[in-house]
């Protein structure tokens, strides 16, 4: 029951505080860990394609297997001091998995923007939450980057960790977030990346396959709790939840697209690249900043519903 009640005191946490700047956060470590192997193994190991595989898989498998075992050993350590350090150490660190907070309020700081017509402030809030490139955006363009990272982000930074955490507690989820965070690092299909980041990618395509769909059925839901349409993101999760390159970020964005009635994704410039990704949903009205405020309370919604349904599944099967 002690993981029952990290779950949701890590979800309030979030919900209340997000994630304070002046509070260290795994995933920073995280990030240092993996730029570290980068550099290392890329002196180490054969400068091939196939050197360059085998040093993202070593990645793939150092990092998310020692985050496994030092968050697994530390609460381990704390239970074994007193079952409350423990509960709160479990808390702190789901709260930290989460990122629902921290989504809200950097979309929200692009629609103050928007709404301010100051196109450069609003293009330079967008950067911090998209890996597109974002200087010749137009408002058009900021606000539909906006809503598209509101609702993938829904599923690999609240749904995903969320599930995780309800199976195997903190250690689980922060397992989660390292590969999540090498993807968002490695993952990329460019020159430096192709063969470094396969296998990572690889990882988080297999992490987040079950999560995505749960999450995206969840924002159908969650639409009709909010106002939106149920009807479309039904329709246009249906029809385009594949229109993506990767397997899963598609999922909640063609449901948000639907119960907006808007038209997301389609081509974008990542690093000075063109790459001409597909539509998402139908162009039923232009895209406004209204709707990043709209997607954030889809977000919210699917996110409490998702607490509650598997908060009560937990609860079942510690009672059965």
């Amino acid at each position: 029951m002690l993981i029952f009640f990290a779950v949701l005191g890590g979800f309030i946490l979030d919900a209340i505080f997000g994630d304070p700047l002046w509070l260290p956060h795994p995933v920073v470590y995280m990030g240092k860990a993996i730029s570290f192997l980068d550099r290392t193994l890329r002196k180490i190991l054969p400068k091939t394609p196939r050197g360059e595989r085998i040093g993202g898989a070593i990645t793939a498998f150092i990092l998310p297997v020692g985050t496994f075992l030092l968050s697994g050993a530390v609460c381990f350590f704390f239970y074994k001091i007193h079952w409350v350090f423990g509960l709160l150490i479990q808390m702190f660190w789901c709260a930290q998995s989460l990122a629902a907070k921290g989504l809200v309020q950097e979309s929200c700081n692009v629609y103050k923007e928007l709404k301010k017509n100051d196109l450069p402030a609003a293009r330079k809030a967008v950067s911090r939450i998209v890996g597109r490139d974002t200087d010749a955006l137009s408002m058009e363009g900021v606000t539909k980057a906006a809503v598209e990272t509101v609702a993938e982000n829904a599923g690999d930074g609240v749904i995903a960790p969320l599930l995780c955490m309800l199976i195997g507690g903190a250690p689980l989820a922060l397992t989660y977030k390292a590969i999540n965070t090498m993807d968002s690092m490695l993952g990329y299909k460019n020159k430096k990346y192709i063969n470094f980041g396969r296998v990572p990618a690889k990882l988080d395509d297999a992490a987040n396959y079950i999560p995505s769909r749960i999450a995206a059925l969840l924002w159908v839901l969650a639409a009709g709790f909010t106002g939106n349409s149920v009807k479309g993101a039904w329709k246009i999760w249906r029809r385009d939840r594949r229109n993506h390159a990767s397997p899963n970020s598609a999922q909640t964005e063609s449901a948000c697209a639907g119960a907006l009635g808007v038209q997301l994704a389609g081509p974008a410039y990542y690093f000075g690249e063109y790459y001409d990704k597909p539509m998402i949903g139908d162009p039923l009205r232009p895209v406004m900043p209204e709707d990043i405020l709209k997607a954030d309370r889809m977000m919210y919604a699917e996110s409490i519903l998702a607490l509650m349904l598997g908060l009560l599944v937990r609860a079942a099967f510690v009672l059965l």
